[in-house]
């Protein structure tokens, strides 16, 4: 990833990654789950990372699976989601085809 020399490059930077990470995500899973759940599905998602998070940063234990970089992107994701939800726009658009 290339370096930021501003905070408007950083954050763009970031929420690119978080597009990947969901379109990734997306075509794997769908979105079945978070429609069958609905808003309160994505705040248990929320909650389940935040206390991965609270476990790592709190115990120092290192992650075979997931780290914090990777919890924190979810997060990140899983609130786009929520705003998308709230606009029903996450129920009714899909992925562009390629």
């Amino acid at each position: 990833m290339k370096k930021p020399t501003s905070l408007e490059e950083a954050f763009s930077l970031i929420t690119q990654e978080m597009l990947e990470v969901f379109i990734k995500k997306h075509k794997d899973y769908g979105k079945g789950n978070i429609l069958d759940t609905g808003e309160l599905g994505i705040v248990f998602r929320e909650s389940d990372k935040l206390n991965r998070l609270k476990n790592i940063l709190t115990t120092g234990k290192k992650p075979k699976n997931e780290g914090v970089d990777d919890s924190w992107t979810d997060i990140g994701v899983y609130a786009v989601i929520a705003l998308m939800f709230r606009k029903k726009w996450f129920q009714k658009l899909e992925l562009k085809k390629k």
